[in-house]
């Protein structure tokens, strides 16, 4: 955990933000695998570890606004607890290191919040994501299960994503751990890929370095010859030279801070000249958004920069044709690069999207479009300084995409399919690094993994 004061300064900072009420931010709850006691690796909810940080099931964490008081819910280990899981805490130990005074039973909630309901206090709280806590508050706020998340407090959501969104020193220095761990993930992963070897073995591998560094992954490992599936979790192949290996994989501190990286490599260490090509494209794609973004620029801009920079090459090499803002203003490019630049990152690898993408990436002040591709892009508002965020343009050659557009004739003036053809086994190629918003434009987060076709190839040998 932090110091108390961090927690108790953002408790001070979300009530500035609030008029009136009580906010309720449920912990997670042990989730069962295969029977009852077979239990998968806890994981706290995001909001009360920004609020709270305490890091255990069966919390509840209450923020009076009007009386001005904070409490902790929980209940104290019995000696059954203390044979499996040993001496722990009291509930009021632990409230202490969140800076919190007042504690009660965690069954003592219900009858809290009912009276706070009956004094006429609305009750604050956030979209739920997990069937326990949903059932949860359908007990405690008699709210339909499926009314839950259009009942949330679009206020408190609002207000969480003004303080969440921009990182703390303390913050930016957990999340520099998680790309340190990044780092020898991906480098490991890079010396691994060579002929013969079991996709499973090398994200087998860099999972457990995450592991052994942290609390684990900050989601399942991408890791694919077959890239050109965006999210492709199959580790199944044998690797082969000539074919192309997208790695996105990312580490979570023990504070459950989040990294996320892609790097794409050459099975066997040596680009093709075709390979090489369309690297580079998307290599100058995300150097060109790395020098444009800084404070007060919309993230949407960035990635029609990527866009642009993804057309004028794909036009260079034959794939595309035709003027190239007609190409970009109908989406002509989204064959190749069909999803978005990137998303905010802290606490979750997509922070606070369990709010809603639209409440983290947008605002009054951009909506979301709904053209093909860019539709899917997650961050789209002005930067702020102390934004972090992924920068991860890409190419990919998707036979069934492919397919699609040319039989339906669809940007038939801007995409050259007898040669885009040439590339139907090409896989995708992925570059994603973690930024950082300063006060005059960005940095990486942590050492540069190796992106150059040189350094590739040379680390690779």
């Amino acid at each position: 955990m932090f110091e108390a004061s961090v927690y108790k300064n953002r408790r001070e900072s979300l009530r500035s933000k609030l008029n009136s009420g009580v906010v309720l931010i449920l912990g997670n709850q042990d989730v069962s695998m295969s029977y009852p006691a077979n239990i998968f690796e806890f994981r706290q909810d995001s909001s009360f570890l920004y609020m709270f940080g305490l890091n255990e099931p069966m919390l509840a964490g209450v923020i009076d606004i009007d009386n001005n008081k904070d409490y902790i819910f929980g209940n104290d280990i019995d000696i059954e607890d203390i044979i499996w899981m040993g001496p722990q805490p009291s509930i009021k130990e632990k409230a202490e290191k969140a800076g919190v005074e007042n504690t009660n039973k965690f069954s003592d909630l219900n009858s809290f919040l009912k009276s706070a309901i009956s004094k006429g206090q609305k009750i604050h709280f956030l979209p739920p994501y997990r069937a326990k806590n949903k059932i949860l508050l359908n007990e405690l706020l008699n709210i339909n299960i499926n009314n839950l998340k259009e009942n949330a407090s679009v206020e408190l959501i609002k207000a969480m994503v003004s303080l969440r969104e921009v990182k703390e020193d303390v913050e930016i220095k957990e999340i520099l751990k998680a790309c340190d761990t990044s780092y020898l993930m991906h480098t490991t992963a890079m010396k691994m890929a060579k002929e013969g070897v079991l996709e499973k073995e090398i994200a087998g591998a860099i999972e457990g370095i995450a592991l052994s560094r942290g609390w684990g992954i900050s989601f399942p490992v991408i890791l694919s010859q077959n890239g050109e599936t965006l999210h492709n979790h199959d580790h199944s192949q044998l690797l082969q030279n000539g074919r192309l290996m997208l790695t996105d994989a990312g580490a979570e501190t023990n504070m459950n801070y989040c990294s996320d990286n892609t790097r794409t490599v050459p099975v066997g260490g040596k680009f093709s000249t075709k390979q090489r090509e369309i690297y580079e494209l998307v290599l100058a794609a995300n150097n060109n958004v790395m020098k444009f973004v800084k404070p007060g620029v919309f993230y949407k801009e960035a990635h029609m920069i990527a866009a642009r920079t993804i057309t004028q090459g794909l036009m260079d090499l034959g794939l595309m044709k035709g003027n190239i803002d007609d190409a970009v203003e109908t989406g002509a490019h989204t064959m190749f690069f069909p999803h978005g630049l990137g998303h905010q990152m802290g606490l979750d690898v997509h922070d606070m999207e369990d709010y809603g993408e639209d409440f983290v990436g947008y605002d009054e002040t951009i909506s979301r479009v709904s053209q093909f591709g860019t539709a899917y892009l997650r961050l789209a508002k002005k930067m702020k300084q102390g934004f972090v965020f992924t920068n991860e343009p890409g190419i990919y050659f998707i036979p069934a995409l492919i397919d699609k557009w040319k039989a339906e004739k669809i940007n038939n003036d801007f995409i050259n399919f007898d040669k885009v053809n040439e590339y139907r086994n090409f896989g995708g190629i992925r570059l994603e690094d973690d930024l950082l918003i300063t006060e005059t434009g960005c940095k990486m987060m942590g050492k540069r993994i190796p992106i150059t076709v040189k350094e590739i190839e040379d680390l690779m040998s």
